[in-house]
């Protein structure tokens, strides 16, 4: 006790060296643990560090008649000197929480009303013991009490258990310091903690609570009173025990000999159990060496059973029937004619039957491992690579025989004066004798068929083109058409509208015929291709050995083969071999597009028509080549009739020359001709090939328009009407059926209203134009004058007014006549004169009936000629 007094004391002045200067004076001081905790969760800090080590020192400085109190926290420098960390002032101390998690009772929180974040969990304070615990909170309660004048709410712990640990430790305390000190004061410690005492408990309290504890039978009264009465009642009861155990010792006798009879029987019978073990040991080792050689034994005949059966297995597995000996010699020599195909289909089952029990699938990774088996599939893959290479070899020779022949007859081909239709029905026939043989091929060798598809693909091309060419040399020898001129637009005379009599329909039937009769040979050649050389597997049906069966069977039946991929078309292949197939027979139909398009460029509208139709009804998977044909046709037809419409649209731009031209320009009339014929042409819904030159040529057309009248700027509008009135004319019924057509339509016609209304402006300006001149001044004035204020300006009054009346409408008859020769002076089409005079008449009423109401308006007191004489006058002349 002594040592911790002077480590107290050594502290207190630890910690007043580290405040010195502030006048505070240190009340207590005592080591404690820092850590974080949570409020009324009432657990000890987890997971926020380590607890570190402070310092609290209850602090008070005198300031005139009142006292202040803190509460300091000091830590340790890394020199172990006590450095000032924070303060806390007392009077602001509304809780103190002791954590009952922590079952020590040494961990309390002290909670502060002036922290502003409460969201911040508090600081937890952990105490060495826990009489420290209650000197530093008696402490501060007690100066709470003095100083502050209220006590802090106390979580936790009981106040009255307080109390009465600060009274039994006053007394020690106080006689421990007088003897240390020689019975000098020890200061405020312990004077607080007999206050503490005395306030924290009152005399009526405390005489309440003896009044109710005497109430109980216990005798309660004092605690050291107390407990030397507990300590009485324990020994007696201790005495009572120790007279009860000696009192039943003749009972504890007899169960002493009850147990040695006990352990004597025990013992007899752990040496018989001995001798009996040891008698079933050797009993169960004869037993196990009995059991071990009937296991043997068993285990031997099951595995011999088992031997038997896998080897009578085997033995059917590697059964070779006796007859394949027989076909080895006639597969390695057969004969591939007709008359045999029977026969060699039998063969070519049987060795795939003999291939297929020899497979590894068939028979089990470990069973083809064996040198038989080896042997006798090496053997059996020789005789189906020697029969593979010589029905290649025999089928490659017979397409070629087969097409040969067929060129070779003249007959065949079109001739001069008739043409004729080619049929490859005959030929399929032929060939399609041969499908399942090919079939066997492919699942027998499936690289086989790369050499032999190339042949056959050769062979039919060559048949192919030399049909194509012959049948469109003839189509064209054998049609005769007139001559359509190709130039449209250029020169001082062009097409009229008899071009549009002139019958071209025979060249585009003839390019209509050569599509009708070759494209469906090409398909049909495209699909025979994929089936006949198995580029695409059905469903198969199951292979038939009845001798029975007609010849037709050999090539309709399909083979079912589990390594073979059912159902689906090899794209890659197939596609090159439609490529040999029809490679360069485009170019037969190319020229017949050449030779159409010389006849009449138009023609390309039809033959596009034509090529869009078959395009959209190609639906054949395996005829794609065809439709690649058909796009190459399409590409060529649209390449030349663009290559027409730009010369076209350069023969336009030739008219712009820099020079005066007057009236309808020739290229307007031509167009309508053109365009006209160009519908003419059009089948169904194709036209948007025709849409798009008119949106080209049309385009150029007002585009030269406007250039050209950029040369003569006096008479700009009046060439700009006339020709865009022209245009109108020519093409009315025409708009009212072709929707392009009307869009342009229309725009000339918005063209034609601003060239005539400039126009008309101009001519009226020029003979009236002080007249409206004066009207647009008072227009001007009356936004920012008042009517009456306007004849007081300059140049406005009623004298001028009448000035400019007298000048301009003095003989206006005159001036209207004048008028009319300058509006239809230059004009070279006198369909449009009476209209353009109307016009104007109009827009001159219209402006003079704007300024009669101008100067009513400003000059209430003038008279002018009425609206009605000029419109009588305009009407008598």
């Amino acid at each position: 006790m002594s040592r911790s007094r002077t480590e107290d004391k050594e502290l207190r002045r630890a910690c007043e060296a580290a405040i010195e200067g502030t006048r505070q004076r240190i009340i207590m001081a005592i080591r404690v643990a820092k850590s974080k905790g949570a409020w009324g969760k009432g657990k000890i800090g987890k997971g926020q560090g380590m607890a570190k080590p402070r310092v609290l020192a209850i602090c008070t400085k005198a300031k005139g008649e009142q006292t202040k109190a803190f509460l300091r926290v000091l830590k340790y420098t890394n020199g172990g000197v006590l450095e000032p960390a924070k303060i806390y002032k007392l009077r602001r101390l509304a809780k103190m929480e002791v954590v009952t998690s922590d079952h020590s009772g040494c961990t309390f929180m002290l909670g502060f009303d002036n922290i502003r974040n409460q969201r911040v969990a508090p600081i937890q304070w952990t105490m060495r013991n826990l009489d420290e615990r209650n000197r530093l909170l008696v402490c501060i309660l007690n100066i709470c009490k003095d100083a502050m004048g209220h006590l802090p709410k106390v979580v936790g712990i009981d106040i009255v258990e307080l109390a009465l640990w600060a009274k039994e430790h006053t007394s020690a305390v106080s006689k421990l310091d007088n003897d240390e000190d020689g019975g000098t004061d020890v200061g405020s410690e312990g004077d607080s903690m007999v206050t503490m005492e005395n306030d924290l408990v009152s005399q009526a309290e405390e005489e309440d609570m003896e009044a109710l504890l005497g109430t109980y039978v216990m005798g309660i009264g004092e605690a050291e009173v107390f407990s030397e009465r507990l300590k009485r009642e324990l020994h007696a009861l201790e005495a009572a025990n120790v007279h009860a155990i000696l009192e039943s010792e003749h009972l504890v006798d007899e169960v002493l000999r009850g147990l040695e009879s006990a352990t004597t029987y025990v013992e007899d019978m752990d040496e018989w159990l001995a001798i009996i073990n040891v008698k079933l040991r050797h009993m169960r080792e004869d037993i196990e060496a009995i059991e071990a050689r009937n296991n043997k034994l068993e285990m031997q005949s099951i595995n011999n059973k088992a031997l038997s059966v896998e080897l009578d297995t085997l033995l059917d597995r590697l059964h070779i029937p006796p007859e394949v000996h027989y076909f080895q010699l006639e597969l390695t020599s057969v004969s591939f004619d007709e008359a045999s195909m029977r026969q060699n289909i039998k063969l070519c089952d049987r060795l795939r039957d003999a291939l297929r029990g020899l497979d590894a699938s068939t028979l089990g990774p470990d069973y083809a491992k064996i040198r038989a088996v080896k042997e006798k599939t090496a053997e059996l893959n020789i005789i189906k690579l020697t029969f593979v290479r010589r029905a290649c070899e025999f089928l490659r020779d017979y397409f070629v025989s087969l097409v040969d022949s067929m060129m070779n007859d003249k007959s065949y081909f079109s001739q001069r004066g008739q043409l004729k239709k080619p049929d490859h029905a005959n030929l399929r026939s032929k060939c399609w004798i041969y499908a399942r043989l090919l079939q066997h091929m492919k699942i027998l060798d499936k690289n086989c068929l790369g050499p032999l598809r190339k042949a056959y693909c050769h062979s039919i091309n060559q048949l192919l083109r030399r049909e194509a060419r012959e049948f469109s040399n003839e189509l064209r020898a054998g049609t005769k058409a007139p001559k359509v001129p190709s130039v449209w637009f250029e020169g001082s005379t062009g097409p009229n509208q008899n071009v549009n009599n002139i019958d071209t329909s025979m060249v585009s039937g003839a390019y209509s015929k050569m599509l009708a009769v070759f494209i469906p040979l090409l398909v049909d050649e495209s699909s025979f291709l994929s089936h006949f050389m198995r580029f695409k597997i059905s469903t198969p049906d199951p292979p038939s050995h009845d001798d029975d069966a007609s010849d037709d069977d050999l090539g309709m039946m399909e083979i079912n083969e589990n390594d073979v991929n059912q159902g689906t078309l090899e794209m890659g292949p197939l596609n090159e071999s439609l490529r040999d197939l029809l490679e360069g027979i485009q170019e037969d139909f190319y020229a017949i597009v050449d030779w159409a398009h010389k006849i009449d460029p138009l023609l390309c509208i039809s033959m596009h028509g034509t090529t869009e139709q078959y395009i959209s009804d190609q639906k054949v998977d395996a005829a794609g080549y065809v439709g690649l044909l058909l796009d190459a046709l399409e590409d060529r037809i649209t390449t030349l009739f663009i290559r027409f419409v730009d010369e076209a649209r350069h023969q336009i731009e030739k008219h712009d020359k820099n020079v005066k031209q007057t009236g309808v320009m020739s290229f307007v009339p031509r167009f309508a001709v053109l365009a006209t014929r160009m519908e003419q042409y059009i089948q169904g819904q194709y036209r948007e090939l025709v849409d798009q030159a008119y949106i080209k040529i049309i385009g150029i057309m007002f585009v030269t328009l406007e250039k050209i009248s950029q040369s003569d700027l006096k008479h700009s509008d009046i060439f700009l009407l006339e020709n865009y009135a022209a245009f109108q004319n020519s093409l009315y019924d025409m708009a009212n059926v072709v929707p392009p057509l009307a869009k342009f339509y229309h725009q000339a016609s918005e063209f034609y209203e601003q060239s005539c209304s400039r126009h008309i402006s101009v001519v009226i300006y020029y003979h009236f134009e002080r007249l409206f001149q004066f009207a647009r001044r008072i227009e001007d004035l009356m936004l920012t004058n008042a009517p009456e204020e306007i004849p007081f300006q300059v140049g406005m009054s009623k004298a001028d007014l009448r000035k400019v009346i007298k000048s301009s409408l003095s003989g206006v008859d005159k001036h209207i006549t004048l008028m009319h020769k300058k509006l239809v002076k230059n004009m070279t089409s006198e369909e449009l004169m009476p209209t353009l005079w109307d016009k104007c008449k109009k827009e001159f009423l219209d402006k003079y009936d704007s300024f009669a109401q101008l100067a009513a308006k400003v000059y209430p007191s003038e008279s002018i000629p009425s609206v009605t004489e000029m419109r009588d006058i305009l009407a008598s002349m």
